[in-house]
């Protein structure tokens, strides 16, 4: 161009030209990488027969001739060492990020360099100047300018690679999924050559957008399979096979987050030239293992609510606390492996840190005895069989109906509707009273006080007829009613009455001269254990005896105090 002394636009069309050129070779030569990888040209024959000429020249004389073979080797040589640049820069293209196919390009470049001084160590210029005009010169010096060209396109050659990296790396990702012929092809239309240079500086590309675009079609489209490949799976698994259904429906909002979150990671990929930054599939890494635990904690606890529901409705064969404290220990183990899992991802050492929880283990231990104190008293109520979620019991002053056993702590509803939450631990020192471990006899106890003016017969009739209609009352338990023992597990040496909570005592007796009555005693028991037909079977009892009292003239004392005046006589003398 410079000797030619062209205009300026003439040069700018010439170097767009020269430009438009290295990139249809480069396509050229990423769709034929692997043939190219395979077929290098190291022109070794020609080179080997120019040195037989070489020496038979020496020999005869020929100068010039000498000059132009070795001139020629020359150029081979450095034909043969961009090749073998261009062969090492393709094998490199396979490295697994650009950093290290940078670095490795640096390596080959330099080597290659190396190379190229030693075949330039003799400077041939000067021999342009002989004026002769033999036919041999000629061609020598044609060789010459040819190798100096040559030369010349070896340095830009090295540029352009450093110029096309980027974009040489992004193309070998198209090649390794078979792809690169049309993305050949899409390059090749004009309105991509000229939208290109503005995407590419934000790092974008025609292709990239068009992958883009179509990875969040297919993988979006493909979630159904998903659902089938899912609900296939979980089909062969006998113990999910029942709840296949429930377990998809509390899954599906959950995939479909993963689904958006895959189609991002997927984007950043393509973005990336088809290639992971360490930092970006490490927080993936993290999230796709949250949602794998989260989705295992949901299947479990999808199957435990349905079986809860399938014991509550039926016959209860399994202590609902049990299992309510068997989910959370397993929620809890799901939670520490997902843990795990996540520090893994993250990076952190997992040898280094569950060998340092033996050596802190014993400071988690005294720091945490009360939890391991409550999390003991757990395990003590279960096992026990003290009392069971739904019995009203009494412990350490406070009063309620158990609503749940939990790893650490049991929940009481007391009666004025207040939530207590008590450490299981208190459990193991406190004495626990169970008003709802029983299965026949309330008890009614209660003194009636008669007036001290009450004749002796009277009382003796009307204890009579008390404990007649006490006996003879449908909702009193007697000597003569009839039950059922729970079926208990084991042989103990106990009583079964006293064991599984059966009263039947009844007594009407005249019991005590209290200060301001005489007492009956009234001492029976309810065939029912439930508060509200207590009261009504008491309140029946006492309009009774009421009546009884009524017939036989008795009537009820009440508290008094008779105060005497005693007027004391006194004689006089």
């Amino acid at each position: 161009m410079g000797e030619n002394n062209i205009t300026q636009e003439t040069i700018e069309a010439l170097v767009e030209e020269q430009e438009l050129i290295y990139d249809t070779a480069l396509d050229e030569l990423m769709s034929n990488k692997s043939s190219y990888i395979k077929n290098l040209k190291t022109y070794n024959s020609e080179i080997f027969s120019l040195k037989k000429i070489i020496s038979i020249n020496k020999r005869a004389g020929n100068t010039y001739a000498v000059l132009r073979d070795e001139v020629k080797i020359k150029s081979y040589k450095l034909i043969a060492a961009q090749n073998l640049l261009m062969k090492n820069i393709l094998i490199a293209l396979d490295l697994p990020t650009i950093k290290d196919f940078q670095e490795a390009l640096n390596n080959h470049v330099t080597t290659n360099q190396l190379s190229v001084q030693k075949i330039y160590s003799i400077n041939y210029r000067e021999k342009l100047t002989i004026a002769e005009s033999s036919k041999t010169l000629i061609q020598a010096k044609k060789n010459i300018e040819e190798f100096y060209a040559l030369k010349d396109i070896n340095v830009d050659f090295v540029n352009n690679v450093y110029k096309l990296e980027n974009r040489m790396y992004r193309l070998n990702k198209y090649t390794r999924y078979h792809l690169i012929d049309a993305v050949v092809y899409i390059n090749s239309f004009a309105f991509v050559q000229t939208i290109n240079p503005v995407l590419e500086l934000y790092g974008l590309t025609v292709l990239k957008i068009i992958f883009i675009t179509i990875l969040f079609l297919l993988i979006y489209t493909f979630r159904k399979f998903v659902y089938v490949a899912l609900e296939s799976y979980i089909l062969k698994i006998d113990l999910l096979k029942k709840y296949s259904h429930q377990i998809l429906e509390k899954l599906r909002k959950s995939i479909e987050i993963v689904i958006i979150i895959i189609n991002i990671n997927m984007a950043i990929y393509v973005y990336n030239d088809f290639s992971n930054v360490e930092l970006v599939s490490r927080v993936f890494n993290i999230i796709y293992g949250y949602f794998f635990m989260f989705i295992i904690y949901k299947i479990v606890n999808t199957v435990a609510t349905i079986k809860l529901l399938e014991i509550d409705t039926g016959q209860k064969q399994v202590k609902n606390e049990l299992i309510n404290v068997g989910i959370k220990i397993l929620n809890f183990i799901i939670l520490i492996i997902g843990v795990l899992i996540v520090l893994y991802f993250a990076g952190v050492n997992l040898t280094a840190v569950l060998s340092g929880l033996g050596i802190g283990g014993f400071a988690v231990a005294f720091a945490a005895r009360d939890t391991i104190s409550n999390f003991f008293g757990t395990l003590s109520i279960l096992f026990s069989d003290v009392f069971s979620q739904g019995d009203w019991i009494v412990v350490d002053g406070k009063e309620g109906v158990v609503v749940e056993i939990g790893l650490r702590v049991t929940t009481l509803r007391t009666f004025d509707n207040a939530l207590i939450a008590i450490p299981n631990g208190t459990f193991a020192s406190k004495d626990v009273k169970n008003w709802d471990r029983r299965i026949l006899g309330r008890r009614i106890k209660m003194k009636l006080g008669i007036k001290y003016n009450s004749k002796s017969q009277d009382i003796k009739n009307a204890i009579t007829e008390i404990r007649e209609m006490i006996d003879k009352h449908p909702s009193i338990a007697t000597v003569n009613t009839k039950y059922e023992h729970r079926q208990s597990h084991g042989t103990r040496l106990v009583s079964k009455d006293d064991l599984q909570g059966v009263k039947k005592t009844l007594l009407v007796y005249l019991d005590e001269f209290g200060d301001s009555s005489m007492n009956i005693l009234v001492y029976c028991f309810t065939k029912t254990v439930d508060w509200e037909e207590w009261l009504a079977t008491k309140e029946d009892v006492m309009h009774k005896i009421m009546e009884i009292f009524e017939k036989n003239s008795l009537e009820f004392a009440f508290p008094s105090m008779s105060i005497y005046n005693e007027n004391d006589s006194k004689e006089e003398y």
